[in-house]
């Protein structure tokens, strides 16, 4: 199979797909793709636009306590309230009873949509506006690998958004060990692997406390987030490193030790003790022991090759090449874990350019392809959000602690692209004055549109017919 075309390279296995309207994007991406990926990651800007309006994770979690509050006192005060009907006297008149209201839902059930509405909709018109996409596609890479699922609860359905935005937005680009403590850190971390349960057996605390030791953090991040099933570690280095960041929690409601919503570290229900892990023994102590070994997991061998690996198997190929992992692995050990520093090697390897767009985009690229391709910011997230659970990629919402699958087989399922073509024939036919496709093709690939696509989409009977041709060409769905 021969190399693929730089400019769709460039568009599509570094970026989100060009833009149906003919724009200066298009003109600079074919005159330098590589320069041009480039630009992108030298112009990354950590914050959204909406951040200040979207507010941080403490103010979220803070009003969704809020609510359940007064959702708790509405419910005690409906119990304590007299029942609702006829008086005797009514009764005996013949009249009929008050029928009681009908059941409501919890208080804090509209706080959390909106507030993930409001997230979602920021994450979608970063997607829609960058120039490439890449920024946008590494942020949802390491969100991906940091998962956090919705399904867990009200409280990760909240806060979702605003845990992507301060444990993965300003490190996408910065140093793998930073990125690493703010995830594990970060209340919504914490409750989503369930380490604000987690209290020593042996500490102050632990006698006084039905709840123990819980490795569910710890095991997620030695086997998930750095070192990799195969990086070297046992059982007891699980649970070494499970003692060691009990007492990491948050602040609660009441907010007797701290703002509510905000990381906290609890002396009296930390592990006491030195502990062995990996061959390296951390002394006693509070909140540092925990941090000291995740800051020595984060530079590990281990940690650099599962990293190196899983970025060369998401841009490139299922298998990427091996020297290609080697390389991005040792950037990764001699930059002490600088991600920018590996995305720009993963960029200039030849690999990257010559292998083949064998791919499939996963929903959420998919979807923030046919976005661009249209050259359209959405103003309600709602329907993309339908499309996302449709194709099995609910916003913020994986299956597991391991995230979204990243392979071919996941979503070039048959069932999975008869799903697609049933979303880009609806789409198709609910653009009001629709475009043309061919120049859609044109403006959004230019030269890299390839001569099967044109003539598939020039025989389209109707315009919707050639749309739908479009939005389910390879230009459209492979990377």
């Amino acid at each position: 199979m021969s190399a693929p075309n730089t400019l769709l390279v460039a568009l599509n296995r570094f970026g989100l797909g060009g833009r149906g309207a003919a724009s200066v994007y298009l003109a600079s991406a074919a005159s330098d793709p590589r320069a041009f990926v480039k630009a992108e990651l030298n112009a990354y800007k950590p914050k959204l636009p909406d951040d200040a309006k979207l507010g941080t994770s403490a103010a979220v979690i803070k009003g969704l306590f809020d609510y359940q509050a007064e959702a708790q006192q509405a419910r005690a005060a409906a119990a304590a309230a007299p029942p609702i009907g006829p008086t005797d006297a009514a009764t005996q008149a013949g009249a009929a009873a008050i029928p009681a209201p009908p059941p409501q839902p919890p208080a804090d059930a509209k706080f959390v949509q909106t507030t993930f509405r409001a997230e979602a909709l920021a994450r979608i018109k970063a997607g829609a506006g960058t120039a490439l996409g890449l920024d946008e596609r590494l942020v949802a890479f390491w969100a991906n690998h940091f998962a956090v699922s919705c399904a867990k609860s009200t409280f990760v359905r909240a806060a979702a958004g605003s845990f992507e935005r301060e444990a993965i937005r300003p490190h996408a680009l910065g140093r793998f060990a930073d990125m690493l403590k703010a995830a594990e850190q970060h209340p919504v971390m914490l409750h989503y692997l369930d380490n604000q349960q987690s209290i020593g057996p042996n500490s102050k605390a632990g006698a006084n406390q039905r709840k123990g030791l819980n490795e569910n953090l710890a095991r997620e991040i030695m086997e998930l987030h750095t070192l990799g099933v195969s990086g070297g570690y046992d059982q007891p280095d699980v649970t070494n490193l499970a003692r060691m960041i009990t007492g990491w929690t948050y602040a609660g409601r009441a907010e007797k030790l701290g703002p509510a919503g905000t990381f906290l570290f609890m002396p009296n229900w930390h592990e006491p003790g030195a502990f062995p892990l990996m061959g390296k023994t951390y002394p006693e102590g509070g909140r540092e022991q925990g941090e000291a070994a995740l800051a020595d997991i984060a530079r590990h061998p281990a940690t650099a090759k599962h990293i190196a690996t899983k970025l060369a198997a998401h841009f490139v190929a299922d298998e990427p090449p091996p020297a290609l992992v080697a390389r991005l692995t040792d950037v990764f050990k001699k930059t002490d874990g600088d991600l920018k520093a590996v995305t720009l090697a993963l960029v200039d390897s030849d690999e990257a350019w010559n292998a083949p767009l064998t791919k499939i985009r996963a929903p959420w690229e998919s979807m923030m392809a046919s976005a661009r391709l249209f050259d359209r910011t959405p103003e309600d997230p709602g329907p993309l959000l339908g499309a996302l659970n449709q194709l099995g990629q609910p916003l913020w919402t994986p299956p597991g602690p391991n995230g979204f699958p990243d392979t071919l087989a996941a979503w070039a399922s048959a069932e999975g692209m008869k799903l697609r073509l049933d979303l880009a024939a609806q789409l198709s036919r609910q653009i009001k004055d629709p475009p043309n496709p061919s120049d859609l093709l044109e403006g959004a690939f230019g030269p890299a549109a390839s001569e099967d696509t044109r003539q598939a989409i020039g025989r389209a009977e109707t315009k919707q017919q050639g749309l739908a041709l479009l939005l389910m060409s390879p230009e459209m769905q492979r990377r």
